[in-house]
């Protein structure tokens, strides 16, 4: 689904920038300022494509298709070479984050003997999982299907992104694991979930004024909460206003204007990891854009 910004008249020698997102309320908020021409940039033209994190992961690797794209923390090692993260827009976990849920009471320690939904095995959630425990089987299903797919008796466990972390229990699911919890024990760190990263040939000075015009827009929509959270709304599946504004606040606060020092070591703390464990062949090299 693409989405492009009302008609203005663009000048002959404007650059068009790419930006590609998941359609989801915290990405939706995130984005509302350049979206909606609340944010302009002179020279600069905005054109946005959403869709599902998993299709943008593999999109970024195979073919480098858009000039700024979100991310799974976890993809960023497969496109390193082209791309660059930006260092604001990330989605973080202060505690809290991806879940195991199980249609019956499961310990942690059962999740070893069962296969699990999971939403793309380039996904941040999955990379904890793995993390978690390299001897979990998994298989992957679209995210939003893997709540139904439970209830359905397919799976005794999923794990689950985005909305479902808050809507899992009214389907009279049962939460087995919370990887943000588990990561902040083992770790001490926040769980780094989801970045945006830019494409390195872009050059230096529009790498700077892309990253620059992305943050405006996160500070626009946390400046202008009820207007940003209104158009965001469209996207937020299975909420109602009062989730959907707590959803947002969980993945669009201070820590998505800047992720902090303690976050930047976070992001290199788990791919680092993953490598060590043989999740991630490459070895990472995590650079920033500011």
């Amino acid at each position: 689904m693409s989405q492009s910004n009302p008609a203005v008249a663009i000048p002959a020698d404007t650059r068009e920038i790419s930006i590609a997102h998941s359609p989801d309320s915290d990405d939706a908020f995130m984005f509302y300022g350049l979206a909606t021409n609340k944010v302009r940039v002179p020279g600069y033209k905005f054109s946005h494509t959403l869709c599902d994190i998993e299709t943008l992961n593999l999109r970024a690797q195979n073919e480098a298709f858009f000039d700024v794209t979100a991310i799974s923390f976890h993809a960023y090692p497969y496109l390193q070479q082209n791309y660059t993260l930006m260092g604001c827009g990330g989605s973080v976990g202060e505690g809290y984050g991806p879940m195991v849920v199980s249609s019956k009471p499961l310990t942690p320690e059962e999740l070893g003997r069962i296969k699990i939904a999971v939403p793309g095995t380039l996904t941040t959630a999955y990379l904890t999982l793995k993390i978690f425990n390299p001897e979990i089987q998994t298989i992957t299903v679209p995210f939003d299907k893997i709540i139904p797919a439970i209830l359905a008796g397919d799976f005794e466990a999923g794990l689950i992104i985005h909305e479902g972390q808050l809507t899992y229990s009214s389907s009279g699911l049962y939460k087995v694991l919370d990887l943000g919890v588990w990561w902040r024990e083992t770790t001490g760190l926040v769980l780094p979930l989801g970045g945006n990263a830019i494409r390195r040939s872009l050059g230096a000075e529009s790498l700077r004024i892309v990253t620059k015009a992305v943050r405006d827009s996160i500070q626009h929509a946390l400046d202008h909460r009820e207007q940003a959270l209104e158009y965001a709304m469209q996207f937020a599946r299975d909420l109602d206003a009062r989730m959907a504004s707590r959803f947002v606040s969980m993945y669009v606060n201070e820590r998505t204007l800047d992720y902090g020092a303690d976050g930047r070591a976070a992001i290199r703390k788990l791919l680092d990891l993953g490598h060590e464990r043989g999740i991630i062949p490459i070895v990472p090299q995590v650079d920033f854009v500011d």
